[in-house]
């Protein structure tokens, strides 16, 4: 039986790592590559790197947080993957088939795509047909609505689709991959939506990863009793040390499928 995956998410907004909650509110944390190094050090299974900046602006005068020097997204891209020692998924930004070939070739593993899969279909068939499936994660922002829940473009606008039907569509489209984000969950604290999360993983057959309102070990022991392929989080793994690693720990402890952690690679600090 394949182990099931650990994965913090990284949210970059103008160049700076952010804390997100229900897609409104953010807080600034810090370098785009600091978080990277250290979460790379505990023994994350994955990464996933979201840049949901509203305008390709990446906050080059802000001296004051040491990071190394960028100006594109895709030089971004590079000093990830220099410090990155595990697989990594780059979104955000993406409206053809040369964004994709640009993000892999400066050390991304795979991309997700979110509007523009949305606003074209078509495109997902393109991706995987280029790149391979494996390479093609469609990410799937979904809000609870009377009756349901409903896909929304971007996490913004309302897409006129329930969930677990565009999974469906997104898997026959050839995508290797589904990220599945509550935004009702996004930064609450009070875990995943499990019930989103089992109606969408009953749908497909493609492996699923579950994102959106981790407080604390007990949400990703929750989420590992699910049909989904991976758990993951954003905000709680900033402001525990070593957090990824206690987390592996207390679920390897606890019985679940997932890799036995390995030893912490060199000192950490907090963001």
């Amino acid at each position: 039986m394949l182990k099931k995956r650990l994965i913090p998410v990284l949210l970059l907004r103008n160049g700076v790592i952010v804390q997100s909650k229900g897609f409104k509110r953010y807080q600034s944390l810090g370098s785009p590559t600091a978080a990277v190094e250290r979460l790379s050090s505990w023994a994350a299974d994955e990464l996933v790197y979201l840049d949901i900046s509203p305008a390709p602006v990446y906050d080059l005068k802000r001296d004051d947080l040491n990071h190394p020097r960028f100006e594109t997204i895709i030089d971004i891209i590079r000093l990830v993957a220099e410090r990155c020692f595990m697989p990594l998924t780059f979104g955000g930004g993406i409206r053809s088939l040369d964004d994709i070939r640009q993000r892999l070739s400066a050390g991304a593993d795979k991309v997700t795509l979110n509007t523009k899969a949305i606003d074209d279909p078509g495109f997902i068939s393109a991706a995987a047909k280029e790149f391979g499936s494996q390479c093609v994660v469609v990410s799937i922002d979904a809000k609870r609505v009377e009756g349901g829940w409903e896909v929304y473009r971007g996490g913004r606008t309302p897409a006129g689709m329930a969930p677990a039907a565009w999974a469906r569509r997104v898997q026959d489209l050839g995508a290797g991959e589904i990220l599945l984000n509550s935004i009702d969950r996004d930064g609450s604290g009070t875990g995943y939506d499990l019930d989103l999360i089992g109606e969408v993983s009953g749908a497909v057959s493609l492996p699923l990863v579950a994102l959106g309102g981790v407080g604390n070990w007990e949400h990703l022991e929750e989420g590992l009793r699910t049909r989904a392929s991976a758990v993951a989080a954003a905000n709680i793994f900033h402001y525990r040390e070593n957090s990824v690693f206690d987390a592996k720990r207390h679920l390897y402890e606890k019985g679940h499928n997932v890799r036995k952690p390995l030893p912490l690679q060199g000192a950490s600090r907090n963001l």
